[in-house]
């Protein structure tokens, strides 16, 4: 495969997140890279348009194919026109971009005003493990140390990404695009996809299944990668 696969983490956690699928694409003869998103979260407004620079900045200049989890999912659109040489977009239990959007307005009213009235005075909400509490957490993710490094990772999040609306991307979709649900949660997302005419596989599993099934996660990936190599 000449295209980098570039594996990108949602801002609200960490680059943990894909690592085990990074070493297991690598170890299969696939060039990877897995950019960084986490300094972005405390640098302060635009957000967005920093994040989909590092995300482009890893291509270091080659042709790539963008893979996205979950809150990574809206920033491809706007990366994939900044690296101008995107060959494909897997999105993978991922919002889709919301171009004229913000997280905010995709999302309930209910689950909003939830993240509002978590926020502290200076505007910041906890890790984004906490949001959910331990035992949810130890539910998906059943190893100590795994679950450890990936809660480890995971930065501080201010209430105001939230609240930034998207970057047009008049252009997107430039390359053909695929979808990967893991989650029930990402129904919604995936019936979309199966309209815009993109390859979908649905796995029995749960949002992090890259952490916890890293090997089924890669071979679904790689499926798609190849359907995504036969569109014209």
């Amino acid at each position: 495969m000449d295209a980098r696969l570039l594996l990108v983490h949602s801002p609200l956690v960490g680059r943990a997140t894909w690592d085990l699928v990074a070493d297991d694409l690598a170890g299969r003869g696939c060039r990877v890279g897995v950019p960084d998103l986490t300094g972005t979260v405390a640098a302060g407004p635009p957000y967005f348009s920093r994040q989909a620079e590092v995300i482009a900045d890893s291509a270091s200049g080659e042709p790539a194919i963008l893979i996205g989890h979950s809150g990574a999912g809206p920033l491809l659109a706007a990366a994939g026109a900044i690296i101008s040489q995107a060959c494909g977009y897997i999105f993978a239990d991922a919002g889709l971009p919301a171009p004229g959007q913000s997280w905010m307005d995709t999302v309930p009213p209910s689950l909003a005003d939830q993240l509002r009235q978590m926020a502290d005075a200076q505007g910041w909400l906890p890790p984004w493990p906490r949001w959910w509490g331990e035992e949810v957490l130890a539910e998906l993710i059943p190893d100590a140390d795994l679950r450890r490094r990936f809660a480890a990772g995971c930065p501080r999040l201010p209430l105001a990404m939230f609240e930034e609306v998207h970057p047009s991307s008049p252009d997107w979709p430039d390359a053909p695009a695929a979808y990967l649900q893991l989650s029930e949660a990402y129904a919604d997302q995936a019936d979309q996809a199966r309209r815009f005419g993109w390859p979908v596989t649905q796995l029995v599993s749960h949002h992090l299944a890259p952490l916890t099934e890293p090997g089924l996660v890669a071979r679904s990936l790689r499926e798609l990668l190849s359907q995504l190599q036969r569109k014209p």
